[in-house]
């Protein structure tokens, strides 16, 4: 309008519903907000908004090109991660994220025709990126939601998955839920427990959250000096970090499905959880409905009833195990079964006088304590476990608990 035919300032200003002297300073300035207004990326953009840190904002909008570049998820839970380590103590507010996520408008999202394949996918990339690492040292990692008992808080959890392609190590389950701080818990030392617990947002997991969980994953693998691959669908609950021992990679979402935790993994664990809590008997144990903390355990032991065998095979069924590399398992060392139980339990064929002296008093026969019934044995596994949640100095105590209670179960089974 101002290159076309003359039109009076007092004209303009009517026109668009502003002052005369404010047409005035945009005349004057024309070529200065032109040139701010090319720069600025956005043709939509009508206010000229800085904040307070203009190399903080910079740094953050180098970040935002370089993973929309790389077609990563960019949304606003990142954003705010990414600024808290760049700037410390720094809180963002709601205005300056939209600033900086509106600084750079995301490219249109492509057609299915410009989507590369799953197959071609799964037969160029993991191949290049595989070389490097043993099956041992790759990793997958998930999540799956299963439903919770009645009348714990809340009704389902959000479970955290990950395990290598070799089935040799399953990360201890990460645990979701909707309390912040459920009253089953207090009094448990958590930090020696097999599983851990957070309080997950209300769409289970959260970029924060998973932050979390992979800095404490790479500080284990950088405790015992391995560098390790991991592997990740894209969402935005996944941020990118940049880890001294794991890299990360975003398996495209065309190719989710063939996850190595979507083959069968999760499906398992879901089955053992579910075989456990139909096996929970309250008239036994005489204990009512299993708690959130009895949950948890169940879960626990679930995710070993997970046989290292199939683990390798699903990762090989997804194409992430060179098959030149795939190593098949050892053993799965799992609770005994029935039959070792009663070949173990069987007492040396013996005479029925010998280690008896004759005349033995009646009286010390009579003292032999009686065979506790099922409620009883129960109580007092309900009775260890607690000691072990309260006073348990590492997680592994757990599985030698696990493995009684199941030879327990086994034989009232019987």
């Amino acid at each position: 309008m101002l290159e076309g035919p003359k039109v009076s300032q007092s004209e303009l200003a009517k026109r668009f519903g502003v002052s005369q002297p404010q047409i005035c300073r945009i005349i004057k300035n024309k070529e200065r907000i032109l040139s701010e207004w090319r720069r600025s990326g956005d043709p939509e953009r009508k206010r000229k908004r800085e904040g307070k840190d203009a190399a903080l904002e910079a740094a953050l909008l180098r970040w935002v090109q370089g993973t929309r570049a790389t077609d990563l998820p960019a949304g606003r839970p990142l954003l705010q991660l990414r600024a808290e380590h760049l700037a410390g103590a720094l809180e963002p507010g709601g205005g300056w994220l939209a600033r900086v996520a509106a600084f750079k408008k995301p490219p249109e999202e492509k057609g299915d025709a410009e989507q590369p394949p799953a197959e071609r996918w799964a037969g160029t990339v993991p191949p290049a990126l595989l070389g490097g690492y043993a099956p041992s040292e790759i990793f997958s990692c998930g999540e799956a939601a299963v439903p919770l008992p009645a009348g714990c808080p809340g009704e389902r959890l959000t479970l955290l998955l990950c395990a290598n392609a070799s089935g040799s190590e399953k990360v201890p389950l990460r645990a979701l839920g909707e309390s912040p701080r459920p009253r089953c818990l207090r009094g448990v030392n958590l930090e020696q427990m097999p599983w851990s617990y957070r309080a997950g947002s209300p769409g289970g997991l959260s970029a924060p959250l998973f932050a979390e969980w992979l800095q404490e994953f790479n500080a284990g693998m950088r405790r015992r000096g391995k560098r390790v691959l991991l592997l990740l669908a894209r969402h935005e609950a996944h941020p990118y970090l940049q880890l001294s021992n794991v890299r990360m990679v975003f398996v495209p979402l065309a190719a989710t499905l063939a996850q190595p935790l979507e083959r069968g993994i999760a499906g398992d664990l879901k089955g053992h959880y579910r075989r456990r809590l139909l096996r929970w008997l309250p008239a036994e144990r005489g204990a009512g409905q299993p708690t959130l903390l009895d949950a948890l355990h169940m879960l626990a032991q679930a995710w070993g009833d997970v046989s290292p065998g199939l683990i390798a095979s699903c990762f090989r069924a997804a194409g992430f195990v060179p098959d030149a590399e795939a190593a098949s398992p050892g053993p799965a060392h799992g609770p005994l079964g029935r039959e070792q139980l009663e070949r173990g339990a069987e007492p040396a064929e013996a005479d029925g006088d010998e280690g008896m002296a004759e005349g033995e008093d009646a009286a010390e026969l009579a003292a032999v304590p009686p065979c506790p019934s099922e409620r009883e044995v129960w109580r007092s596994l309900a009775t260890l476990r607690r000691y072990l949640e309260c006073q348990a100095t590492s997680p592994d105590l757990f599985q030698a608990f696990y493995e009684l209670e199941d030879a327990v179960h086994t034989v009232s089974a019987g």
